[in-house]
């Protein structure tokens, strides 16, 4: 469906002043190009100035049959006809022929490439470049991002590549190198069109597109096709083997595949549409053939089948099947990003966006194939179209009477393109598949022809004084009468009138403001009307796409092209490149403040509805820069009328009081939002009571709402926290107290998961404890602790967040070591509860560095933690038990602070257990010195931990032997059992040997040590253990317990 209004598009008239009948026309920088009906005289007008004036006029060598303008590199492009044969040639530096300077330069392909005669001072001429081809030559197209010319021939497409060198500041000269040719297997274009790497061409009823790509290691291949590399050079068409055509393939064309004897029927092709992929599979075979420099790289190149489109006639559009063929092919480039002119010539970047566009005479379609192909529109013409044309903003067609201007949706295509946060509650923008409309059609009498270039519109018509119809009727009539004779009127009398308008389409921000105004029309008879809804999203592309055109993104500082310098240098104004001159640029600012209206217009719309879109009030409105408060007073008409308020609006009020950084909103407001909330959707109150924004609401207003939803839906544990925070608020304690023990700590911790919001507002470095937060601190700090553990285990708040929530929380009351002893209970609580290994390793490192910072300082405040040490060894797989060797080292009566014991115990337990990587905390161990037992046990806990055994043993003999044996018996294990008698025993006869029986320690060490050492050994390895100069009576008995063991087994 087509939506048709009477909007205004177009601004003004006026007939260009041509002196002869137009033949062809076309545009392109600024400037009109006319052909003469003769076809032997191009004429140039200045489009950018009132009344057209002429820039030059120049006579070509043959009758031109086409013509084209390339805005990259400025030149024309002509297929011409001369003594029966056609003819391919480009004429450069135009422009001079303004300044009545007559001299032209002929000269071939490639001759400026490959050895020329330019050599020496640069002339001022005009160049005619003849392009030789072995076909005739049937259309022909350029590229808007590096000016290439693509040729279609019969049996193949030839791409040329667009050359330029600057001779001079004013003066660059262009050539055209044939780089590829596309050889065609089963279609002859009537219509080409490139752009970027995309190729189209039109048959009388099938479209083509594909792609040529650079595939980086592959091969010069055609990707999605089966065809072989055409290796061959250039040669006569009759010798190319990839553009034969077989019999299947001239049969598929004629549509008689398998009924040859059916004389008396023609069998039409079916409707086929193939995207992607399956695009492959059409029957249309295309083969490259490199003919570029062999110095390029060739071996990269690749097709990629894109779309095909095949279409049938249809009987039923009140086309004849003979008017029925597809028209007006066109690759349309939409860019968004800065384009700035490459020394070149060509544009810097890629375009954002590509659309195909082609029409049948009742039906045009266009297609968005950069970035996967989909079909964006499809458009149902009111009568038959001769032409169209698609930009940025519009898509313009010619009837035979009339000039019709229909929306598009080239703009929401490129914004998703270009902003993944589109179509998210950030952001939104009217959907691509939003029914187009027809925003005006104005009639002229007998339109031929139709181009585009900016901001204008060029209309060729051609209306008959007496058409040849009447004149056969009047000749008829005149037969049949008595008389003998017949006034016959001389050719003259008979003559054509005819007309070339350029019609100036109006500034982009005054049709918007005239869309809104016709919106409104819609919204006083009907506020949910979709009339309304649709005019407005048309208004809102349209400041979109003006948004997103370059010079809107960066409109000052655009570097100049030659065709710019040349005609600044010939005295005409230069226009900006993206296609308006520069005293219509609008101004950013109002057009972003207008697009902020538009913003928030379609909020007003989506929150007055109650379907499904209802939820697009919500992006909208954050794009109109318009606050909580002033969206509510454009909503509060809706209290009053039968419907009450609307779902989307609604809708933004509570994922609004939902954001962290909304505003606080007054009292007066927020009392209102209560009211609001508690007439239209009382489940959210505990909520919206919670929110940040509703700090200033009246506590006993909320209070009361709360009962009120009580009363209906029964006790819930948000709701009865909600109403012990408003009682806490309003200082009454007791009430608090009444409400926070209706219900189980647990469950409270459920119900602080469910609203959050109730202990913390803000996030990231913004997070502030709320005043329930504050008095649970001072009275149920478990409470709090456990419900932030909760929180961060359901993602509803970070474990950085977490710290600067106590951090501010306990910021009067901190003087411990290492932070608030509150954070590290917090952190031992989500160390037992936490699962993830990243937080697992940081928690460790954290409480490491706490309870290292603790022993070492012995300072104390006389704060009890929460969790002792043997609290977390049951209940924390983290924490282990601790070694009865460390035991030893540090009894539970050890001298030092109470408080710090627990720490120590704390830290020797991590290090005891099966997590913690000790090697990440050596750095923090050097500030605590291993001169007493507390430094000297986790020193030796972390060697050991790192497998130096050795010095751990020896550290042990030097400090506090009576702890070796259980260390050995604890640690020297399995792999490590042969330091008994390889380290232990050596240390210890050497010790005792230099101590003497007085040292009753070592001596009992070294007995202990013999035993396990002569149950391990053979006689004859202990006895080569046994120290030379030893007491024999003293490891005799030792020797004849390992002869004893050994004669048992």
């Amino acid at each position: 469906m087509v939506h048709v209004y009477n909007c205004h598009p177009f601004a003004s008239q006026q007939i260009v002043p041509t002196e002869q009948e137009p033949g062809l026309v076309c545009c392109g920088g600024g400037a009109l190009f006319v052909v003469s009906a003769g076809g032997c005289k191009i004429e140039a007008f200045l489009l950018e100035e009132e009344g057209c004036p002429l820039i030059c006029r120049f006579a070509t060598m043959g009758t031109v049959q086409r013509i084209l303008h390339s805005e990259i590199g400025d030149y024309l492009v002509t297929i011409e006809e001369k003594n029966n044969a056609t003819y391919l040639r480009a004429y450069t530096n135009w422009r001079y022929q303004a300044a009545e300077k007559t001299r032209v330069g002929v000269r071939l392909l490639g001759h400026f490439l490959r050895g020329s005669s330019l050599h020496g001072a640069p002339k001022e001429q005009m160049e005619i470049i003849e392009i030789p081809l072995f076909e005739r030559p049937l259309c022909v197209a350029c590229c808007g991002v590096t000016g290439d010319l693509l040729v279609g021939c019969p049996k193949s497409l030839v791409l040329f590549s667009l050359k330029r060198q600057a001779l001079s500041d004013k003066l660059s000269i262009l050539d055209f190198e044939r780089c590829l040719i596309l050889h065609l297997t089963g279609l002859s274009p009537h219509q080409v069109a490139i752009c970027s790497g995309y190729i189209a061409l039109q048959a009388e009823l099938e479209v083509l597109v594909v792609k040529l790509e650079r595939l980086p290691g592959s091969a010069f291949t055609q990707k999605s096709a089966d065809n072989k590399p055409q290796d061959h050079s250039l040669v006569p068409k009759d010798m190319i083997t990839g553009a034969e055509h077989d019999t299947d393939t001239e049969l598929r064309r004629e549509g008689l595949a398998g009924n040859q004897d059916l004389d008396d029927f023609f069998i039409f092709p079916k409707h086929q549409e193939l995207l992607g992929e399956m695009a492959k599979d059409c029957g249309v075979k295309v083969s490259l053939e490199w003919t570029g420099m062999e110095s390029e790289s060739r071996d990269n190149l690749a097709i990629t089948y894109i779309l095909y489109r095949r279409f049938a006639p249809d009987f039923f559009q009140g086309c004849s099947v003979e008017d029925t063929h597809l028209h007006s092919l066109q690759l349309h480039p939409m860019f968004t990003s800065n384009q700035d002119f490459c020394a070149d010539g060509s544009r810097g970047v890629e375009p954002t966006c590509v659309f195909c566009f082609f029409s049948l005479p009742s039906t045009g379609y266009v297609y968005s194939v950069r970035g996967g192909v989909e079909m964006v529109s499809a458009y149902q013409y009111p009568e038959k179209a001769q032409q169209a044309v698609l930009t940025d903003l519009f898509l313009h067609i010619i009837t035979k009477n009339a000039l019709q201007c229909f929306s598009v949706r080239c703009a929401a295509v490129a914004a998703r393109a270009e902003d993944p946060y589109i179509d998210t509650t950030m952001k939104a923008c009217p959907p691509i598949t939003m029914e187009v409309c027809a925003l005006r059609i104005q009639l002229f009498i007998g339109l031929k022809a139709l181009c585009h270039n900016r901001h204008h519109i060029v209309l060729l018509t051609a209306a008959d004084v007496e058409t040849k119809e009447d004149t056969e009727k009047a000749t008829r009539r005149n037969t049949n009468r008595k008389s003998s004779f017949a006034k016959h009127r001389d050719p003259s009398e008979m003559g054509h009138g005819w007309n070339l308008y350029v019609v100036n389409t109006v500034p982009p921000l005054q049709l918007y403001n005239e869309m809104v105004e016709y919106s409104k029309k819609y919204e006083e008879t009907n506020p949910l009307s979709q009339s309304c809804l649709h005019l407005l999203s048309e208004a809102h592309l349209l400041l979109r796409a003006t948004l997103l055109a370059p010079r809107m993104r960066n409109p000052v500082g655009q570097c100049q092209s030659s065709n710019q310098n040349l005609s600044l240098s010939l005295g005409y104004n230069a226009t900006d490149t993206t296609g308006s001159s520069t005293d219509r640029t609008p101004d950013r600012q109002e057009l972003q403040l207008a697009f902020q209206e538009s913003c928030a217009q379609l909020g007003d719309c989506f929150s007055r509805f109650d379907k499904r879109d209802c939820h697009l009030a919500l992006p909208y409105y954050k794009m109109s820069g318009l606050s909580v408060t002033e969206v509510i007073s454009r909503n509060r008409c809706l209290s009053v009328s039968p419907c009450g308020y609307g779902k989307g609006f609604l809708f933004f009020l509570k994922h609004s009081l939902y954001d962290e950084t909304m505003e606080e909103l007054t009292e007066e407001t927020a009392n209102e939002v209560l009211d609001i909330f508690g007439a239209a959707e009382p489940s959210q109150l505990p909520h919206v009571i919670a929110s940040p924004s509703m700090v200033r609401a009246s506590p006993g207003s909320g209070l009361a709402h709360l009962e009120s939803l009580e009363s209906i839906t029964g006790p819930a544990v948000p709701l009865t926290l909600s109403k012990a925070a408003l009682a806490l608020r309003m200082g009454d304690l007791q009430l608090y107290r009444q409400h926070m023990d209706r219900h189980a700590e647990m469950l409270q911790v459920y119900g602080f998961i469910e609203e959050p919001k109730l202990l913390l507002h803000g996030r990231g470095h913004a997070v502030v404890p709320t005043p329930l937060a504050r008095h649970l601190m001072e009275s149920q700090d478990g409470l709090l602790v456990a419900a932030l553990v909760a929180l961060h285990e359901n993602n509803k708040v970070k474990l950085d967040e977490a710290d600067l929530f106590f951090q501010d929380l306990c910021g009067k009351v901190s003087g411990l070591q290492g932070g608030p002893q509150l954070l590290v209970d917090f952190w031992e609580a989500l160390l037992m509860a936490s699962s993830q290994e990243a937080v697992i390793q940081e928690l460790l490192f954290r409480l490491t560095s706490v309870y290292i910072d603790r022993v070492a300082c012995r300072d104390s405040n006389g704060i009890k933690p929460l969790k002792t040490a043997d609290d977390l060894i049951n209940s924390c797989s983290h924490f282990g038990v601790i070694y009865p060797w460390v035991s030893i080292l540090t009894p539970a009566h050890f001298n030092i602070v109470h408080d710090h014991q627990e720490d120590l115990q704390k830290l020797q337990s991590l290090l005891c257990g099966p997590t913690l990587d000790v090697s990440s905390i050596l750095p923090l161990l050097e500030q605590l010195p291993d001169e007493d037992n507390a430094g000297l046990s986790l020193h030796v806990l972390c060697a050991t931990k790192l497998g130096h055994h050795d010095s751990s043993i020896e550290r042990l003999l030097d400090c506090c032997p009576e702890a070796i044996i259980p260390y050995a018996n604890h640690e020297l294990q399995v792999n490590k059992r042969a330091l008994w008698w390889q380290k232990l025993l050596p240390e210890l006869c050497e010790r005792t040997r230099a101590a003497g029986e007085e040292n009753t320690i070592l001596l009992s060490a070294l007995k202990e040590t013999l035993v396990v050492v002569a149950m391990e050994l053979n006689p004859l390895e202990f006895l080569d253990l046994l120290p030379e100069d030893g007491t024999a009576e003293f490891f005799l008995p030792h020797l004849l317990d390992c002869s004893k063991r050994n004669l048992m087994t």
